[in-house]
């Protein structure tokens, strides 16, 4: 019996493809398969998908690019790279662009069957709509939005755990470390270099605020400021 979930798998290895593929619907899911990126990118845009495995190195249009194409329409679908490359810059890559998580080359199904499990079940709880006034921006964590002066910016899922676990946790001090488990559930060195990248980000986004500073403490972690309208005077 295949189930409600939909899931979107592109990999050009035919091998491969008919391995997972068979796996997936031997675990009650209904899969689509795509051999390169263009033909991801048609399918993505005539179905509704509840999460894509998506390889990294692909035909055609490369899964980065792939990636970049669907986070543009939809910001909430749950993607898993799966890469045979292990340089850290493309794991960052991978993830600053809207990746969920990656699993590199040769993998377990049981890997790849308990992820694809947690983001399942993750995509499917229906949160109690907030907003949260950060400075002069209003947040809408669920919403995935930041906006200020009527601009209103889309964030990544991503984006917006980080942005709400600082919002959280305002003018104190974090460790690298701590902001790394509490957002992407590990802490290793390639997701640190990749934090620094979401920082970066993120500095461009509260730039419109100047009583709003993301600091970096050396060899400790970050402290969000966000100053009072009190303080300010």
């Amino acid at each position: 019996m295949i189930s409600e979930y939909k899931i979107l798998l592109v990999e050009d290895d035919e091998a491969l493809r008919f391995i997972v593929k068979d796996n997936l619907e031997q675990n009650d899911y209904d899969v689509l398969v795509a051999e390169d990126g263009h033909a991801a990118l048609e399918l993505f845009n005539s179905n509704s998908f509840d999460l894509i495995i998506l390889d990294v190195m692909l035909p055609k249009i490369d899964g980065f690019q792939v990636a970049k194409t669907i986070r543009k329409k939809n910001e909430q679908v749950p993607i898993i790279f799966l890469t045979a490359r292990s340089m850290d810059e493309d794991k960052i890559t991978g993830l600053t662009i809207g990746g969920d998580d990656y699993i590199p080359k040769p993998f377990s199904m049981e890997e790849l069957l308990l992820k694809i499990k947690i983001f399942l079940k993750r995509s499917q709880i229906k949160p109690v709509l907030t907003t949260l006034k950060i400075g002069e921006y209003i947040f809408r964590p669920e919403e995935l939005t930041l906006s200020v002066n009527d601009d209103i910016r889309n964030l990544t899922a991503k984006e917006a755990e980080l942005i709400k676990y600082f919002a959280e946790n305002t003018n104190k001090v974090l460790d690298r470390g701590e902001i790394l488990e509490s957002v992407w559930g590990t802490n290793n060195y390639f997701l640190g270099r990749s934090l620094d990248v979401f920082i970066s980000r993120l500095r461009k986004y509260f730039a419109e605020d100047a009583n709003i500073k993301i600091i970096n403490l050396h060899s400790i972690g970050f402290r969000f400021d966000v100053k009072s309208e009190e303080e300010e005077i």
